[in-house]
């Protein structure tokens, strides 16, 4: 990929960021630590040309598969939907208003989310279904989900990687945002990760892991791989939770804390 096409990708993902706070603040019960975790993720999944996506025909046949299974966490899903014209970016003012369709956590009154994404641990499963639907009438479309790794303490996701696995859905792309965070403390003090990636290909997925989950270069080229596929993809995106917020990134109850008003303040004074 070009420096310049890069930048750019990294400039949207800088706006995402900053919508995403802005919705936060006017929106203080959102929880913007998981939402601001996958912004690079999901910025470059949709804006780096790897998923088929017609926002005036939303339900289109032609159109890739997106699950948001952490939904609670998707907060930044909302400005890169109105910014690719799913709906008017005036909406985003509205977020947790009584008549808005823009609540704390999505379900699919909301342009461009395809599941209700309130209960934990169903996406994988959810996904591999509409994998093996997809294959059966044969639409050659994919199929990625977004998960947070708190959700992989769930046995029904466990499930569906075993059936994954199993049928070789080469169309079934889950993207593990890692932030190692979970709503009460650090994932490793409930229930640890470690060897991740080799537990998925003794289940028969193809694994990658990216380091640094917030450099936009390392998310492209980890989405580059999808392209070649031929069993399941599993892809660890190493990420911190409530990223470039002081007093926020990385803390065990960051889950449920909101940012500092005086931050948000300091952040769009002048605008």
């Amino acid at each position: 990929m070009k420096k310049s096409d890069l930048e750019k990708l990294q400039l949207k993902a800088n706006w995402v960021w900053q919508e995403t706070v802005r919705i936060h603040y006017l929106a203080p019960e959102t929880r913007v630590a998981s939402s601001l975790s996958p912004v690079e993720i999901l910025t470059v999944l949709y804006y780096g040309g790897f998923i088929d996506f017609f926002p005036k025909n939303r339900f289109s046949k032609k159109r890739d598969r997106v699950i948001i299974s952490k939904g609670h966490g998707s907060l930044c899903m909302y400005p890169i939907l109105a910014d690719l014209g799913f709906f008017s970016k005036n909406k985003l003012k509205t977020v947790c208003q009584s008549g808005s369709f823009l609540g704390g956590i999505p379900d699919p009154i909301i342009p461009g989310y395809e599941t209700i994404n309130g209960s934990l641990g169903h996406g994988i499963g959810v996904s591999s279904g509409i994998a093996i639907a997809l294959k059966k009438q044969k639409i050659s479309k994919k199929v990625f989900v977004l998960v947070g790794d708190g959700e992989l303490h769930e046995g029904s996701n466990w499930e569906a990687i075993m059936l994954a696995g199993q049928l070789k859905l080469s169309n079934l792309v889950v993207l593990l945002d890692n932030n190692k965070i979970s709503m009460l403390d650090k994932t490793d003090n409930i229930i640890n990760h470690r060897n991740l990636s080799q537990k998925m290909k003794e289940f028969g997925w193809e694994t990658f892991e990216v380091k640094d989950g917030h450099s936009v270069r390392e998310v492209y080229s980890a989405l580059n791989k999808t392209k070649k596929q031929t069993k399941p993809q599993f892809i660890i995106f190493n990420t911190n939770k409530g990223n470039k917020v002081p007093k926020l990134e990385n803390l065990p109850l960051s889950h449920v804390i909101p940012i500092d008003k005086n931050y948000m303040k300091e952040i769009f004074k002048g605008e």
